[in-house]
């Protein structure tokens, strides 16, 4: 029996114009990115520009893979950062390390993935896929990194998001030394007072350059659980100020867990009355079946308290390349939605934990004179 009321048929009918060549990139997803992973993708740029956007939205983006030797740094993310779109980044160490070598002047080249590695080897050209660079850029990098690190500023314990503050500045002095503008996602973060920080620290070639420095004898040490603090504190302020918490993840792994654990953190940890982030926008090519998600659809999220169950039904997984939807995703958003005046949440971590911090005591102290309570007479 066909059922012409039903309510699965109130969504807009397929009809779109025919492409003629002169649409803009949020014409084309909005005209012709119907259905499949293009609509999911749609559905995405429009969470994104109607919800997250909003001028008291706190936006965290994750980031993995290899996306700033290919350029996306410079092309997608700045951008995003300058028009105030983007306010704290999880990344790979990675992704930070070779976003330096572009501040510092080196090159990357396009290539293609099915050559020799052998003979690049003997060539001294590393491959990133179908990027080729010097072999050279690493170790000039790497000297970079360690000459740096070694400064008094640096010689104590910070979190990821400082050390990444100071390094930017530094990157920023070599910019300008060698003519350079836009360069480098440090610098531009550093600029804007957009906190970056790096889950696995250890695992990237800044990592690795630190540890030299502390077989060397420097005092640099990386206060992971400051990190965890404070991206907490960003999350809790940005609900408790009236406001809400998007995060926009870009690929998967320890990136994305760390940027939704925040969530968990401030409820289950610390004990403080959370629901979970407001909006979730995620690009990926991987598939939960196999875990190679992360362990997380929208979904799966909410069970762990890092997504709000009441704002489900807004999360949206396009399962695409992220070097294909991010840089879609970017330019619908850019034409959309005006520049946002900057939060330079770097600038008020101070500020943030001690909100956390409080918040902290009182639910704790709640949760003490509860625990006394319940006791039978006679128990210690």
């Amino acid at each position: 029996m066909t059922n012409t009321g039903s309510h699965f048929l109130r969504g807009p009918r397929i009809d779109p114009r025919a492409i003629t060549g002169r649409e803009t990139v949020a014409d084309l997803i909005d005209g012709a990115f119907l259905a499949y992973n293009a609509g999911r993708l749609r559905e995405a740029g429009r969470l994104f520009t109607e919800r997250m956007l909003a001028e008291d939205g706190t936006v965290g983006m994750s980031i993995t893979g290899a996306l700033t030797p290919a350029g996306l740094g410079m092309s997608t993310v700045i951008p995003l950062i300058e028009a105030g779109f983007v306010d704290w980044i999880v990344s790979t160490g990675a992704n930070l390390y070779h976003d330096a070598h572009f501040a510092l002047g080196f090159a990357m080249h396009t290539g293609r993935p099915n050559v020799d590695d052998v003979t690049l080897r003997e060539e001294g050209v590393v491959r990133i896929y179908d990027i080729f660079f010097d072999y050279r850029v690493l170790l000039r990098t790497d000297a970079f990194v360690r000459q740096v690190s070694a400064r008094p500023e640096f010689q104590r314990t910070m979190s990821t998001a400082e050390y990444h503050y100071l390094l930017g500045g530094y990157l920023r002095e070599r910019e300008r030394a060698l003519g350079l503008s836009r360069k480098s996602l440090l610098t531009v973060a550093h600029d804007y007072e957009v906190p970056i920080y790096t889950s696995s620290p250890g695992d990237s070639s800044i990592g690795m350059n630190v540890a030299e420095l502390a077989l060397a004898g420097y005092q640099l040490r990386y206060d992971v659980s400051a990190d965890v603090n404070e991206t907490s504190a960003i999350v809790l302020d940005a609900k408790r100020s009236g406001g809400t918490s998007s995060v926009l993840i870009v690929g998967g792994g320890s990136p994305k867990n760390f940027v939704l654990q925040t969530e968990p953190q401030i409820q289950e940890v610390l004990g403080i009355d959370e629901k979970g982030h407001d909006y979730y926008l995620q690009i990926t090519d991987a598939r939960p079946d196999t875990g190679g998600l992360s362990g997380a659809t929208p979904a799966e999220a909410v069970s762990w308290g890092k997504v709000d169950p009441e704002r489900l039904p807004d999360a949206v997984v396009a399962y695409t390349d992220s070097t294909i939807g991010l840089p879609l995703l970017a330019a619908y958003a850019l034409a959309k939605v005006p520049p946002r005046t900057p939060k330079r949440l770097y600038a008020r971590r101070g500020e943030l934990m001690a909100r956390l911090r409080a918040a902290y005591q009182e639910a704790k102290a709640f949760r003490d004179e509860r625990a006394q309570s319940s006791k039978l007479p006679g128990e210690g």
